[in-house]
């Protein structure tokens, strides 16, 4: 894509000059990127950027209808449900594979949506890193209403942080020091002085939440929420002073319900040319006559988990809880970013922020993967190389 700027951008590349890249990112954040970077960005011509602005426009005339809430009330587990939900979700990322459609042109087909927070700090921060060790024209960003890093950081500032003392305003994980997305966590903290806090560390007195640091007791008034429910399921004898489902004074800086409402369970509301059908799997008295052309996905997993390329009748027979699952039109994604030993496939998550007063989200950055596997993910894309995290640079 944009064949120019890969041109000159692969002609630039060696190996050499990525470690450097990676060194770059060691010294400045020492042992907090544990997944793979890409070797390149992915460079995204206008065409396909109007296609993917377009997409996201249609997915959020779904989520801004006055019915949204009720259609996805029983998409939130009953156990599961945290008070004082918010009007709608904070933030929004919308994945789409790259695929080339009957005409021979680009077009994204949606993978899958999630309303819950992705990488917004680590991605403002790498195209600077790239910039800085290949060529690249300025003419081409990974921003969109935004005119410049900081507007950005001071948009999510707003969103995250908002009237609070950043430090009241927690980024709130499980094992946060643990976690692979951990250098996000750091640069959230480095742009807008906000800690990253274990959930077993936050104490409770009453309604209040607080934790400690040098030995303050210090009050959360906005949680910014990055735990994920099914991950927090694998600890079920973890102990914790406050629980998601308790109802305490705090503000929610992407409330955990919509990590449910905006997820999986919305596909098979979303109709438009860029969206694959779905079906809910509990909802269908037969199957498609063409079921090796679907693919079994889990309503409410994260990070790939439990999908199911190749399903038969018999296999969706035996699902005792259909009505977690869903079978989802299966996309060809064309490998279309041109490595030094052949074409790679990409996936481009759009990532918007939802100020509380705004009738819509608004559009700021992009995550991208690159893949040589039959998915994109780390476990399909093992001991190979111009694979893994990027981001989008766009005309």
């Amino acid at each position: 894509m944009i064949p120019e700027i890969r041109s000159r951008y692969n002609d630039a590349f060696t190996p050499e000059r990525y470690q450097e890249l990676l060194g770059t990112i060691e010294q400045q954040l020492p042992n907090q990127l544990e997944f793979r970077l890409a070797e390149t960005p992915i460079f995204v011509p206008a065409a396909l950027r109007e296609k993917l602005v377009q997409a996201g426009e249609s997915i959020i005339d779904v989520l801004t209808a006055p019915d949204f809430k009720d259609r996805t009330e029983h998409a939130v587990p009953p156990a599961l449900r945290v008070p004082n939900e918010n009007a709608h979700t904070t933030f929004l990322a919308i994945d789409y594979a790259v695929c080339r459609n009957a005409a021979g042109e680009l077009e994204p087909q949606l993978i899958e949506l999630q309303g819950f927070p992705s990488l917004y700090a680590f991605q403002d921060y790498l195209p600077e890193v790239y910039r800085a060790h290949f060529p690249i024209t300025d003419a081409i960003s990974h921003l969109f209403t935004v005119p410049d890093s900081q507007s950005y950081r001071a948009f999510l500032r707003d969103v995250i942080v908002g009237d609070e003392d950043p430090e009241q305003v927690i980024l709130l994980e499980l094992f946060p020091q643990k976690q692979k997305t951990r250098v996000d966590f750091a640069l959230t903290k480095r742009y807008l002085g906000v800690e990253p806090v274990c959930l077993t560390d936050v104490r409770k007195d009453g309604r209040q939440l607080y934790y400690e640091r040098d030995g303050r007791r210090i009050p959360i008034k906005r949680i910014y929420n990055r735990v994920i429910f099914d991950e927090l399921a694998r600890y079920p004898d973890l102990h914790t002073e406050f629980k998601f489902t308790d109802d305490v004074d705090v503000e929610w800086a992407g409330h955990p319900n919509w990590f449910f409402r905006i997820s999986k369970y919305t596909l098979p509301l979303l109709h438009s040319p860029y969206i694959p059908t779905s079906y809910y799997l509990d909802q269908l008295t037969t199957y498609p006559t063409d079921l090796e052309n679907y693919v079994l996905k889990p309503l409410f997993s994260f990070a790939g988990s439990g999908v199911k390329l190749d399903v038969t009748a018999a296999e969706l027979d035996a699902i005792s809880d259909k009505a977690n699952y869903l079978l989802q039109r299966k996309v060809q994604y064309e490998p279309v970013v041109q490595s030094p030993d052949g074409l790679v496939k990409c996936e481009i998550r759009m990532l918007y922020a939802w100020r509380d007063a705004d009738p819509r989200p608004t559009l700021l950055t992009n995550l991208g993967r690159l893949s040589r596997g039959a998915m994109i993910g780390v476990d399909f894309n093992k001991n190979k190389d111009w694979v893994g995290g990027t981001v989008c640079l766009m005309e």
